[in-house]
């Protein structure tokens, strides 16, 4: 038994641990996935956010105990939001997500499937992803997306467990704190005809990128300058 003296007095911070575990991006859609949903829900986030207190991670660690090596204590979501805390620590953008040092939990997680979807559901007590969202890092909203499937799951924090979220009647899932919806776009995004994961507001309308936006406004600017040429 180690001496009361051996055990560390500080806890480790972001700067202290490692931001990745050596493994690889699983595929060449994620880039592009975390980006579309980052981009598109931004002017939503600095209504909600006036004093810019939140942050985003994308593929990055959020750790919940100590372990050694550390890397066991955290899980690196494809996406996630989390709301009322600072962009940076001390001037410095976070290597990791560090509960300990946060306190805060993410308010939605999204993983994205590349397998069979069973990593993502594994319920296995301190190693399966479902079981540390929901029992560990107690994270409101969990969504499960498969773009083989064109499919996501939504999964609510309600009493301590996960609840499948059933689907509205435009086929979304409602995240009420954001006042948004989730779900399954067909479309076109950089160069890829996908089923993509997309955000709408409360009324059904589609959250665009900023390039959409400049190509929408593009397009009613076009419009316009034929219809005076009509009316001349």
């Amino acid at each position: 038994m180690k001496a009361i003296s051996e055990f560390p007095t500080t806890l480790p911070d972001h700067t202290q641990l490692p931001e990745s575990d050596g493994t690889f991006v699983k595929n060449f859609q994620e880039h592009p996935q975390s980006i579309l949903l980052t981009e598109s829900i931004e002017p939503i986030l600095q209504q909600l956010h006036p004093d810019e207190r939140y942050c985003i991670g994308q593929d990055s660690g959020i750790y919940w105990r100590l372990t050694d090596p550390p890397e066991r204590g955290a899980e690196a979501p494809d996406w996630f939001y989390v709301p009322n805390v600072p962009p940076t620590l001390e001037g410095q953008m976070r290597r990791s997500y560090v509960l300990w040092q946060e306190i805060v939990s993410p308010l939605i997680v999204l993983e994205f499937v590349s397998g069979n979807g069973q990593d993502e559901r594994d319920r296995t007590p301190y190693e399966g992803k479902f079981w540390v969202y929901e029992q560990a890092i107690h994270v409101p909203f969990y969504g499960i997306y498969e773009v083989t499937r064109s499919s996501v799951e939504v999964y609510h924090l309600v009493e301590g467990r996960y609840h499948l979220l059933p689907a509205n009647d435009r086929g979304h899932y409602p995240i009420s704190p954001l006042g948004v919806e989730l779900g399954i776009w067909q479309g076109h995004y950089k160069n890829a005809e996908l089923p993509w994961l997309r955000w709408w507001d409360s009324e059904g309308n589609l959250l665009l990128t900023g390039e959409e936006r400049a190509e929408q406004e593009r397009q009613r600017a076009e419009q316009e300058r034929q219809r005076a040429e009509q009316e001349r």
